[in-house]
């Protein structure tokens, strides 16, 4: 039985701790399916094909990774692609709370559904979309944080 994740979130951008959590992924799963979130209650800088576009450009040389959109239910999207697991990052130990409350509401939904949580290398501890959106949109230099593939959208995003 191969052994599947869900990968969730917005990814407005998609930077390269997310990159990092997905790599550290790949070694513990088959195959890691990236949840690109139509997440109605925020407003998002990409929309949703974009953020789509730009998470399977970032992995298209990498077989076991897929990216799908999703909305509704985190536990569906888990039967949909019949995984098992959850993956989470945890940049600092205010992550935490907020990723224990959801995982413990998943178990609660599934209890079949485990959730995997890995720690965020330390050179990523403090990235974040919001942070990469701010500091691109300012004209800052954000090339170090997001995957080349990001680059053109964010800079289409200044330009106009």
């Amino acid at each position: 039985m191969q052994r599947t994740a869900i990968y969730p979130g917005t990814f407005d951008p998609i930077t390269l701790g997310h990159v990092d959590v997905v790599r550290r992924g790949m070694k513990l799963f088959d195959r890691v399916v990236i949840g690109v979130a139509a997440n109605p209650n925020k407003q998002p800088l990409f929309d949703l094909d974009v953020r789509l576009t730009m998470v399977r450009e970032t992995f298209a040389a990498e077989a076991q990774v897929t990216a799908v959109a999703f909305s509704g239910l985190l536990v569906n999207l888990a039967h949909e692609q019949q995984a098992h697991a959850i993956l989470r990052g945890l940049r600092a130990a205010s992550d935490f709370e907020y990723e224990f409350q959801m995982a413990t509401m998943n178990r609660r939904l599934d209890e079949d559904i485990e959730t995997a949580f890995v720690m965020a290398r330390e050179d990523y501890t403090f990235v974040s979309s919001r942070f990469i959106r701010e500091i691109s949109g300012m004209g800052g230099d954000v090339s170090e944080l997001v995957p080349a593939a990001v680059l053109p959208f964010l800079k289409s995003v200044r330009q106009s």
